[in-house]
């Protein structure tokens, strides 16, 4: 009795919060549990991350689901950008799409070590409809795998302006939401360190970047404020909200953005100005079109 007890804790970690029917094959093989079913706190770490964000996929997916008529309907589609080892797509599809007759997930990577892998790893599960691209965020609207349209655009921690190119692609996919959790944005913060002595006689909000540590916090909260009014400016409905604790990412900001149709009066508006007052405008132009 006692060998059959733990050959069942073994089966079934104790500490780990699992739906019904998830595969604790792919936690094994994304090495977020180890073979003898036991979670480290690092993978706890991860798996809490993906988890929390899938919470968020999962509710927009089902409204895209409801919104969209039998007839009309081919099977949702997601296109995670910089997917890395693909932790977010397979715990969508064994979550959400592995029940479905219909849908794909698509995974685009420019490491064609962990494409590789990733497709390896589709194959001995079975997730038929996972497709992985080994290709960059921005070529990837142009590659022939890729539908004319995709419903939902992920990018978890994609680096710098990957997270640019995601949008990009959303608006040129006529992505239907968007999930977005940046990371690492320099770009903004080096326009800023370029010009700041030209700012600083310009205006006193310079200050606000003067000292290298603000230039780099002050970049990274102006870039994800531009791209919030981006979005509403292109008829989307925007959140900011928190992924999970600062306890366990510094790179927490979550945004949320559901198409409508309906352009934000003013978005486009305050998006130029916050450009210029920053010194911003030509550098950024082709940015934000």
């Amino acid at each position: 009795m006692k060998k059959n007890n733990t050959k069942s804790e073994a089966a079934k970690p104790l500490d780990l919060d699992l739906r019904p029917g998830q595969s604790i094959e792919l936690l094994k093989e994304l090495h977020i549990l180890t073979r003898e079913g036991k979670l480290n706190q690092d993978s706890r770490r991860k798996l809490k991350q993906v988890l929390h964000l899938y919470q968020f996929i999962e509710k927009i997916l089902k409204e895209l689901a409801e919104e969209t008529s039998a007839s009309e309907s081919q099977g949702l589609t997601l296109a995670d950008h910089g997917a890395g080892k693909s932790y977010l797509g397979f715990i969508v599809y064994d979550l959400f799409f592995k029940v479905l007759s219909e849908g794909h997930i698509y995974g685009i990577e420019t490491r064609a070590e962990l494409v590789e892998a990733s497709r390896a790893l589709a194959q001995r599960l079975d997730f038929k409809r996972m497709v992985f691209l080994n290709t960059s965020v921005a070529e990837s609207s142009q590659s022939d795998q890729m539908p004319s349209q995709i419903d939902v655009v992920t990018a978890l921690h994609a680096c710098d302006t990957a997270t640019d190119d995601a949008i990009a692609f959303g608006l040129l996919k006529k992505a239907r939401a968007m999930v977005l959790v940046p990371c690492c944005q320099a770009e903004v913060a080096a326009k800023l360190r370029q010009n700041k002595a030209l700012n600083l006689s310009r205006t006193p909000l310079a200050e606000l970047w003067r000292h290298p540590l603000h230039t780099r916090e002050i970049g990274s909260q102006l870039t994800n404020v531009l791209r919030c009014l981006y979005l509403e400016s292109k008829g989307y409905t925007v959140t900011v909200t928190e992924l999970v604790g600062w306890e366990h990412s510094m790179k927490n900001e979550l945004i949320l953005a559901r198409y409508t149709g309906r352009p934000k009066a003013g978005a486009a508006d305050r998006l130029q100005a916050l450009l210029t007052e920053f010194g911003l405008t030509e550098s950024l132009a082709s940015r934000y079109p």
